[in-house]
């Protein structure tokens, strides 16, 4: 068994972990698939992929960053590709830090995927936008990046953001990406 084309899938949404595998395995790749941490280490101990794909928010009470951790300390040239629905700058510059060569809103799909496995950090080629960012993009960027920092804990993220969590589940519905 070669590792090179070994992937391992952390998602805890069944329907796309099992989408995600299919299209892997009719690309070519070996894939396994864990939906939290433990099962992550333990997987870890029996396989050793080259690659990995994400999911940012698991249930449970890890996150997809400390996922990205394991992977990337136990195979510091494996190329990671963290997906969420709860894209935010922090939350994107939080994951390459910790090994992720890429970082990608949902929905993604394979293409996009292996693309991002592809992607070669400090590429000068990505084209540059002169659009300022609005005061909304500003807000759902520090909602999510204190949706970080409380490990997604909504009561605790409205409690340091100064609103109602009623509030912020509003607006954390308005905006949801699918």
């Amino acid at each position: 068994m070669t590792t090179d084309r070994t992937l391992v899938i952390v998602e805890d949404d069944k329907a796309l972990s099992r989408t995600l595998e299919r299209s892997f395995r009719r690309r070519g790749y070996e894939t396994f698939v864990v939906d939290n941490i433990d099962a992550l280490s333990d997987a870890l101990e029996a396989q050793s992929p080259s690659y990995a794909v994400v999911d940012l928010k698991l249930n449970g009470k890890s996150s997809g960053l400390d996922s990205v951790k394991l992977l990337h300390t136990r195979n510091p040239d494996m190329a990671i590709v963290v997906l969420t629905g709860f894209a935010s700058i922090s939350t994107a510059v939080e994951a390459i830090k910790l090994g992720a060569c890429q970082y990608l809103a949902k929905p993604a799909n394979t293409d996009d995927i292996e693309e991002a496995f592809n992607h070669v950090a400090g590429e000068r080629s990505l084209e540059l936008t002169n659009r300022a960012t609005s005061i909304k993009t500003l807000e759902w960027e520090r909602i999510h990046e204190v949706l970080a920092e409380t490990d997604f804990n909504i009561s605790e993220a409205a409690r340091r953001l100064g609103l109602h969590r009623r509030t912020l589940a509003r607006k954390l519905e308005k905006r949801r990406i699918k």
